[in-house]
């Protein structure tokens, strides 16, 4: 058999076969690489909710044991800058003893010497808590018993972190009050201008972002998360 007519692809087959392969190799290429943007997308909003709503529950929690005084105590809320009574402690103010847009310090009885409910003194671990939203380092710091605060949300951890709380960026104060007829406290200055002991809900709002910037959108996930919290024992005079 002559070489003349053997059977075989000419240069013109082989050049479209390869742009056709170049075509769906670069097709699968793309497909691939979307998927896994958009999988790393997810990743990190799922991140940023696993640990933006558990802090939300927390701070709720801890908001609505605001007051709690089982024993009845007079006189039993304390100075939340010295954790000592002072007669410059508004009393009527109870256990809320700080209350701003970006801040608030609960005072509650809720261990008693042997481990029960209450003693009548505010001396046992996470008796006086305090929330601070940090606006320079877009965290959420928590402190106890007038100890240092400690980041709460948007803590960097290991060098990293997983999201920024913007809600100073956004104009969204943390903490909104509003008394019993649903009407809003408004926050004169530094506080609620002597109104706390009128306060019968306080809405928390948590606003975002996520550390990372999304692939897809060149953007970072912002998410926001809100809940209404009623401090049932701050509405007893006591």
């Amino acid at each position: 058999m002559s070489i003349r007519n053997s059977k075989g692809f000419t240069l013109v087959e082989i050049i479209t076969a390869l742009g056709v392969s170049m075509v769906l190799l670069g097709g699968i290429y793309m497909a691939i690489n979307s998927t896994q943007k958009h999988s790393s997308s997810i990743e990190r909003q799922v991140t940023a909710q696993q640990d933006v709503k558990p802090a939300l529950d927390i701070i709720a929690l801890e908001l609505g044991m605001a007051s709690y005084n089982p024993t009845y105590t007079s006189n039993i809320w304390v100075d939340p800058s010295t954790c000592a009574f002072a007669s410059t402690t508004p009393q009527t103010y109870r256990g809320i003893q700080e209350a701003t847009a970006n801040s608030i310090v609960v005072e509650m009885d809720v261990l008693g010497s042997a481990g029960n409910d209450g003693d009548g003194a505010l001396d046992d671990a996470n008796e006086i808590i305090r929330y601070n939203y940090d606006t320079a380092n877009q965290t959420i710091t928590r402190g106890t018993n007038c100890g240092a605060s400690l980041p709460f949300l948007g803590a960097t951890v290991s060098g990293q972190k997983t999201v920024r709380v913007i809600n100073s960026t956004l104009g969204i104060p943390v903490f909104r009050y509003f008394e019993g007829q649903g009407n809003e406290i408004a926050v004169s200055g530094t506080d609620l201008g002597g109104l706390i002991a009128n306060v019968r809900r306080i809405e928390i709002v948590l606003a975002v972002e996520t550390e990372d910037v999304d692939a897809n959108s060149g953007q970072r996930k912002k998410l926001i998360y809100s809940t209404s919290v009623i401090p049932r024992n701050h509405a007893i005079q006591q």
